[in-house]
């Protein structure tokens, strides 16, 4: 029988956060940072907010925003100004408030992630950037993800198809801008006392079998429909004789214009 119980995603924030401390958690977070370092860098205003799974994990440190804000699910002590406690379907800011929108994995641990994408596009404003992070279900990562026995770190959490995120944007009045796949590396950690270590690779995924996808897509705004203008009385300039003209436009010819003076000419 299948277990209708709903998914405990607080247990699985904490064991996801935990796994980024792993050999593979730290090169996936690397590889993470230097795409969207690059991608991202160019970007200013006036508030950044990443919603995802920890306070400990920032991302796109080196971008210039006024403010930065990170949210997180669970209280914690010690936690440094901006961050924020809260669920990642409910966010506690206003609407078109923010100019920059990462979310890390918040979709991939949520009951409702299309919900995730709903409070993200509300709180940004108009013409704002959303990166979005997800686990790719293509791919050997996708393949460990259905294999996997237990619930722990990325194996929690939920598999999206980057196509179905992509449709999702453009539902809610986004234009995707690039989306690609990244860290095409096998799903397993290093054995104890390896040293070896590689660079961390911001190249996108020929092939889309890469372990996460980013999604960088753009808060379109329909231009206002021009009102009426509303015409004073003062600026109405009527004809004489026309229907609807005042009294005193009626019959009111200017002196240059009389015709009793050619009348004889005629």
């Amino acid at each position: 029988m299948n277990d209708s119980r709903p998914i405990d995603f607080s247990a699985r924030h904490e064991s996801f956060e935990v796994w980024f401390q792993s050999p593979l958690g730290r090169a996936l977070l690397a590889s993470q940072r230097c795409v969207l370092d690059r991608e991202l860098g160019s970007l200013t205003g006036a508030r950044q907010l990443q919603v995802g799974l920890s306070h400990r994990l920032p991302l796109a440190t080196g971008t210039d925003f006024v403010q930065r804000i990170i949210t997180t699910p669970s209280w914690s002590p010690n936690m440094p100004d901006g961050v924020a406690v809260c669920d990642s379907d409910e966010l506690p800011f206003p609407t078109d408030s923010i100019d920059l929108a990462i979310l890390h994995h918040a979709a991939d641990f949520s009951q409702d992630p299309h919900q995730v994408l709903r409070e993200a596009a509300r709180v940004l404003r108009g013409e704002g950037v959303m990166a979005l992070v997800g686990f790719n279900p293509l791919g050997l990562w996708g393949a460990r993800k259905l294999l996997s026995r237990h619930h722990q770190g990325p194996w929690g959490g939920r598999f999206l198809m980057r196509s179905r995120m992509e449709d999702w944007l453009r539902l809610l009045g986004f234009t995707v801008e690039s989306s690609a796949t990244y860290f095409c590396r096998l799903p397993i950690q290093k054995r104890q006392g390896s040293t070896t270590t590689r660079e961390p690779s911001g190249k996108a995924n020929i092939v889309p079998v890469g372990a996460y996808y980013c999604i960088l897509a753009r808060k379109r705004v329909p231009a206002p429909i021009q009102r009426g203008v509303n015409w004073r009385k003062t600026k109405v300039i009527t004809l004489p004789g026309a229907v609807g003209a005042s009294r005193g436009c009626t019959n009111r010819v200017p002196r240059r214009f009389d015709t009793s003076n050619h009348s004889s000419e005629i």
